[in-house]
């Protein structure tokens, strides 16, 4: 049976807590708050929770949904090659409204759809949300709404989209908070350098290149690397100038000729006088 809890009453929060902690466990959805917008979620390691979140929004596996983690250090549990841009852009917008999208654990048992080797991770910055993550760990969690449809900034609007196939929904009341937007958050893909942004939302362009100043962004392509710098060979000299050119050569080394010679020969003198008191040739 579908419950809702009103979680601005600290008494109903508990009991909404504890109640969507034992619906993810028994691989059922829930809907929550977050800093964005309201967000339908499953537990990210049960294939059967996963596919019940798509179906609740009418979605297919090609669009597989974003993770969302507890605290900064779960990143490296569950993504790989995270470049030093990405780790800096996590570091400064999390919790917050910025998904990056890493290569995934290759070691991880889940299936969170076609993500092709990929997972898109974000902490959220919303104490409900938090409290929850805490308890469950990593949550699969999409907007709450059916697809094509307005994403739900209540949990009440969450309700009238997707009725009795969530378990639990916690009101937390107006998402984003002091906003009349409802912005989604903004995705970076960080599977390769330079990072793209792939999707505009709470995060602005600007934001994001204050710290990564090589961020492109949605449509911009990569400017191709410089060709490297190709030797052109000389010309082949014409006879005459050829002439011309050895005639100068063997002045200069007529005229340089002593000064080399004697160079050698002190050289040689030297060697010739220390040769007695080292080792014989023969």
């Amino acid at each position: 049976m579908t419950t809702s809890y009103d979680c601005t009453s600290e008494e109903e929060r508990a009991g909404g807590i504890e109640h969507a902690q034992r619906a993810i466990s028994e691989k059922k959805c829930i809907v929550m708050p977050t800093d964005t917008v309201y967000g339908i979620a499953a537990d990210a390691f049960s294939p059967q929770a996963v596919t019940m979140l798509l179906v609740s929004k009418g979605r297919s596996r090609q669009m597989p949904p974003p993770v969302l983690i507890p605290r900064l250090g779960a990143l490296d549990g569950l993504a790989t090659e995270v470049s030093d841009e990405a780790r800096k852009l996590a570091e400064t917008f999390w919790p917050g409204g910025l998904t990056l999208i890493f290569h995934a654990q290759p070691s991880l048992d889940w299936d969170l759809g076609e993500t092709r080797g990929t997972v898109a991770l974000r902490m959220p910055d919303d104490e409900i949300a938090l409290e929850l993550l805490n308890r469950t760990g990593p949550l699969a969690v999409s907007s709450a709404n059916r697809t094509g449809q307005p994403a739900a900034r209540t949990a009440a609007e969450a309700r009238e989209q997707l009725a009795e196939s969530v378990e639990v929904y916690l009101e937390g009341g107006l998402r984003p908070v002091g906003s009349e937007d409802a912005l989604p958050s903004t995705i970076v893909d960080a599977t390769s350098l330079p990072l793209r942004v792939v999707r505009e939302g709470a995060i602005s362009l600007e934001q994001l290149r204050q710290l990564v100043p090589g961020v492109l962004a949605l449509g911009e392509v990569a400017p191709e690397p410089m060709p490297e710098a190709e030797e052109v060979p000389m010309p082949p000299l014409e006879a005459p100038e050829a002439e011309e050119q050895l005639e100068e050569a063997s002045a200069e080394d007529a005229e340089g000729a002593p000064e080399v010679i004697g160079s050698a020969t002190d050289e040689a003198g030297e060697s010739e006088q220390r040769a007695p008191g080292g080792p014989s040739a023969g």
